[in-house]
C-alpha cells in the first residue's frame, strides 16, 4: 500500500471545462465563477465578458493541498489550447509560480494543448526553478480517430518529454504510482475489470514503424490523482475516465483500502457511444458510498441527468469553468 500524507484541507480550482454556470445553486464548499470574483476584486468592480473566463472542451484542474502549516500546488492537466487556459488563469488571479508539479492524466490534445504554456507561465513567476512533469511512457506515440468510412482522422500531438524539458519541466516519466510532496498521489495504470467499460471506441494509434494505425481503445497511459483529506477521506480526480469510472475508483479503493472513498472529481466520459453503458455505471457507482460526485467535462448532459436523478443535489456537484471545491 502507498504511503500518503492525510492533508489538513484540498482546494480545486477549475480552470479549463466544457461549460460555464455560475448561476445555479451550489452547496457551501462550492465557490462560482461570479463568487470567486467577488471575493478577489472586492466591491468596486462591473460585471462584463472582460472578468470572465472562457469555457473549452477539455478540462484543467488546479490542486492546493494544505498540510502541516505548509501548501504546495499542483496542476492536474492544461486544457486544449493556450489562449483558454492563459486567459482563464489570468481571470482567476492564479499565481502559477506556486505550482511544484504538472500531472498529464493522458495523451489527449483536449488535456495536453496548453502544457508548454503552463510551464513557461510557472517559469516565469518561480525565479526559473524547473517544475516536475508526470506523464506516461504510452502517450507519445500519434492517435487518431476510426471514421465511418473508414479513414482516420488524426489528433494533435501532446508535448514530447524533450520539448517539456526544453521549456523547463523536470520530466518523471513513468508506469509506476508516484508520490508528489508527500501528499498528493498519481496512479499506476488503472486495471481494466468491468466488462461494460471498454475504452474509446475508434480510438488507433500510430504503429510503431509510422506507417499505419492500430486500435488504442484501452487508453493504457491514462491515470488519475488522489488526494487523502482529514475527516472525509479520498478525493479522486479522474480527466477523462477512459478506463471507466468504475475501474478508476477500484483501483483507487486498492490502493488505499482503510481510506473512504469521498468524492470522485473528473470527466466521466459517458457522452456519445458510451452513453450505452451510463446505466450500469451509476448502479456500480451506487456500490462505493460517495459523498460527492462532481463530474464535468466529457461526461455528458444525459449522464448528467440520470446522475442528478441517482443521487440528486446532496451528492452530484456539476462541474463548470471556474468553480473551486473545497475539501
Amino acid at each position: 500500500m502507498t504511503s500518503l500524507a492525510v492533508v489538513d484541507s484540498l482546494d480545486i480550482q477549475i480552470i479549463v471545462d466544457n461549460v460555464t454556470d455560475s448561476l445555479s445553486s451550489v452547496p457551501s464548499f462550492i465557490e462560482t465563477e461570479l463568487g470567486g470574483l467577488g471575493r478577489r476584486r472586492g466591491g468596486a468592480w462591473v460585471l462584463g465578458g472582460g472578468c470572465l473566463c472562457c469555457a473549452a472542451h477539455g478540462l484543467s484542474c488546479l490542486l492546493t493541498v494544505k498540510i502541516g502549516g505548509r501548501s504546495h500546488s499542483v496542476l492536474f492537466d492544461t486544457g486544449p489550447e493556450d489562449r483558454v487556459f492563459e486567459q482563464n488563469v489570468s481571470r482567476l488571479g492564479l499565481d502559477l509560480g506556486t505550482v511544484e508539479a504538472m500531472v498529464l492524466s493522458h495523451g489527449h490534445w483536449d488535456h495536453a494543448g496548453a502544457m508548454l504554456r503552463a510551464l513557461q507561465l510557472a517559469l516565469d513567476r518561480n525565479g526559473g526553478k524547473r517544475v516536475g512533469c508526470y506523464v506516461h511512457p504510452d502517450m507519445f506515440r500519434s492517435r487518431a480517430v476510426k471514421m465511418p468510412d473508414g479513414s482516420f482522422r488524426p489528433m494533435e500531438d501532446v508535448p514530447l518529454p524533450a520539448d517539456l524539458e526544453a521549456q523547463g519541466g523536470r520530466v518523471v516519466c513513468t508506469r509506476e504510482p508516484q508520490v508528489i510532496a508527500d501528499s498528493v498521489f498519481v496512479s499506476s495504470e488503472i486495471p481494466r475489470r468491468t466488462p461494460f467499460e471498454t475504452g474509446l471506441p475508434g480510438q488507433h494509434r500510430r504503429t510503431e514503424d509510422g506507417k499505419g494505425w492500430e486500435p488504442d481503445e484501452l487508453l493504457i497511459d491514462e491515470r488519475f490523482v488522489a488526494v487523502k483529506v482529514r475527516d472525509k477521506g479520498l478525493v479522486v480526480l479522474t480527466a477523462c475516465s477512459h478506463a471507466g469510472v468504475i475501474n478508476v475508483l477500484n483501483h483507487a479503493r486498492e490502493s488505499f483500502p482503510d481510506v473512504k472513498l469521498h468524492c470522485v472529481l473528473g470527466g466521466l466520459h459517458l457522452s456519445g457511444t458510451n452513453e450505452r453503458v451510463i446505466p450500469q455505471t451509476i448502479e456500480a457507482l451506487k456500490g462505493f458510498d460517495l459523498d460527492v460526485v462532481a463530474a464535468g467535462h466529457c461526461t455528458g448532459w444525459r449522464a448528467m441527468a440520470a446522475l442528478a436523478n441517482a443521487f440528486g443535489d446532496k451528492k452530484l456537484a456539476p462541474l463548470a469553468v471556474g468553480k473551486r471545491l473545497s475539501f
